[in-house]
């Protein structure tokens, strides 16, 4: 039978259509356990490459013989062993073209709605990292916020729209990513902002984004208003875009609220983080649409593949956000934090400019899972 190459892309395909798929996973057990590629209708079948090398015919029970069967290592070569294996006792099976890593760096655009004034709101997620980015376009202009290190992917969905990159945001100085801001506004000239609390340590020159402080995309009255929102960092900016939508950074997420300690400092920001989610986003209006920086879960993702979901709902049933006692929402969220992030001090680093790793290590940097959430 015949061996497939299976894309990234592709594979995204069927997480966002809900369809199902079966994945043989040949990494070690603690990998798969730590972080897999989910999807609502997959099934799985984790079984270490080097318990399969003498051949795979005790798993072939477990393998179902009516769905599409994919096989996935880290960085390729071991998924086309087994699958050529697979192949030879007479299976159609595909395996996963650039392995996890590749998993881990495919961007989906999504379209989120249009603006009033003639312009859009798109969706970048980062299917396998739990990261979300965004682009506003308005009469041939363009902005970016929280752009991961996979730069072309935005310049190359603006040069399709016919607009050029003015503006490039990030809502915080990142810790679970690298962020390709600096790098896309070098690349065309654009504006780049970041909030200057966050940025004491930078090396590099950016424009200090503070509350208040309004960007004009275009020329309709689509604009981006920042609003001052610490307690992920202590810069944490969010944005109100369009009178419509609310970019929450890392501070507020669909089902989980932003983790304070990642420049080890939880028990100071733990009282900026209630602050801004208790009383300046109660100030906002409910209709709100919020867009958040990460996802934790593929549930969270909605039926035409975006993540979001009105302000007033969140309030009513983000758990982070219904905790009246103040003492157990500062327990809940300094006592209850998961694993940091993979290398996230380098990451900080780097996105200060102090570090200048070269590709691969900035691939290996950002292996792993979304991290920054409390839940």
């Amino acid at each position: 039978m015949a061996v497939h190459a299976k894309t990234s892309q592709e594979v995204a395909k069927k997480v966002f259509n809900k369809e199902s798929l079966f994945i043989l996973d040949v990494r070690n057990q603690d990998a798969f356990q730590d972080w897999k590629i989910e999807g609502e209708k997959f099934d799985y079948l984790n079984v270490p490459y080097f318990d399969l090398l003498d051949g795979v015919e005790e798993i072939l029970p477990q393998i179902p013989s009516n769905k599409e069967v994919l096989v996935v290592c880290a960085k390729e070569g071991s998924s086309i062993m087994i699958a050529e294996m697979l192949s030879d006792e007479g299976m159609d099976v595909s395996y996963l073209q650039g392995g996890m890593k590749s998993w881990s760096e495919y961007l989906e655009p999504v379209k989120v709605g249009d603006l009033q004034g003639g312009g859009e709101l798109y969706q970048f997620v980062r299917i396998g990292k739990g990261c979300l980015s965004y682009m506003v376009v308005s009469n041939g202009e363009a902005a970016i916020i929280d752009s991961t290190r996979m730069t072309d992917v935005y310049v190359d969905f603006a040069n399709k729209l016919d607009a050029k990159i003015t503006h490039v945001f990030d809502t915080h100085l990142h810790a679970d990513h690298i962020s390709g801001g600096r790098t896309i506004a070098e690349t065309t000239n654009a504006t780049y902002w970041l909030p200057p609390k966050d940025a004491t340590e930078v090396v590099f020159e950016y424009k200090p984004l503070e509350d208040g402080e309004t960007v004009q995309i275009g020329q309709t009255t689509i604009s981006i208003d920042a609003l001052y929102s610490p307690g992920h960092t202590i810069g944490s900016t969010s944005f109100v875009i369009d009178g419509t939508y609310l970019l929450s950074g890392d501070i507020l997420f669909i089902d989980s609220i932003g983790r304070p300690d990642l420049a080890g400092l939880a028990e100071d920001w733990v009282g900026d983080l209630r602050e801004s989610l208790y009383s300046r986003y109660k100030e906002l209006s409910s209709e709100l649409i919020v867009l958040p920086a990460h996802f934790m879960v593929i549930e969270e993702l909605n039926d035409n593949g975006t993540v979001a979901k009105k302000l007033g709902t969140l309030y009513a049933e983000n758990h982070g956000l219904n905790i009246e006692d103040e003492q157990v929402f500062r327990d809940m969220v300094t006592k209850n934090l998961p694993p940091q992030p993979n290398a996230y001090q380098e990451i900080r680093q780097t996105n200060m400019g102090i570090m200048t790793p070269d590709e691969d290590n900035q691939r290996e940097m950002e292996i792993g899972p979304n991290r920054c959430a409390v839940r």
